[in-house]
């Protein structure tokens, strides 16, 4: 595993993140490259389509993501809604989300964990994915320990193959740790995501 840890050029403060989302796949494929999720994940990304990650505040104008970006936990509470930006089709899809440097990227002896998994997302013509089931695995906020470096939180969006409601692995008591996405999508038959994007959280400041 590769470790990653961002740079002060990754930092973005929060006054300008309401309209930072994504707009291009080459840059989202290259953002994935350079945080080595590929390869910490196992999984290829080949984006298709645009995934679009927006988490509301409670004061002031909701987040959207773009792939990189680093975030205040406090503003990660969600649950986030989700958009597709291109030719998708109108589904369904299924949307995960990870995170591989659990409890430290240095040490991610607990990664991944699974932060959301659910599936039968149909692509409503405002290009807002709406949930038709309940989620296998609810949004949990990201909760890095104290002292970590930030976490990669990472969102990937799939095409559901039609066996994916009967399948077994995961349901809504299994535990989110030790889960491994590429194992999951190779049983299930996701295949590669067709889109994604990722975050960057750390741990709460100490209080002074």
């Amino acid at each position: 595993m590769s470790m990653y840890l961002p740079t002060l050029s990754t930092f973005v403060f929060v006054a300008s993140l309401a309209v930072a989302q994504d707009t291009s796949l080459a840059s989202v494929r290259r953002a994935f490259n350079n945080a080595h999720l590929p390869g910490d994940i196992s999984l290829a990304f080949n984006p298709k389509v645009l995934l679009e990650v927006t988490f509301p505040q409670t004061s002031g104008r909701p987040i959207t993501l773009h792939a990189g970006l680093q975030l205040p936990r406090n503003a990660t509470a969600g649950p986030p809604t989700f958009r597709v930006i291109g030719e998708a089709g109108r589904g369904p899809f299924v949307v995960a989300a990870v995170d591989p440097d659990a409890p430290t990227p240095q040490t991610p002896t607990s990664a991944q964990i699974r932060h959301f998994l659910g599936g039968n997302f149909i692509l409503e013509d405002s290009s807002l994915l709406t949930n038709k089931t309940a989620a296998i695995s609810n949004f949990r906020q990201p909760t890095p320990p104290a002292g970590s470096d930030p976490h990669r939180y990472t969102f990937l969006l799939f095409n559901q193959p039609k066996s994916f409601n009967q399948q077994t692995l995961v349901n809504a008591t299994t535990p989110v740790s030790l889960f491994n996405i590429s194992q999951f999508a190779e049983a299930v038959g996701l295949g590669e995501p067709i889109g994604g994007t990722f975050m960057l959280v750390g741990p709460e400041p100490p209080v002074a």
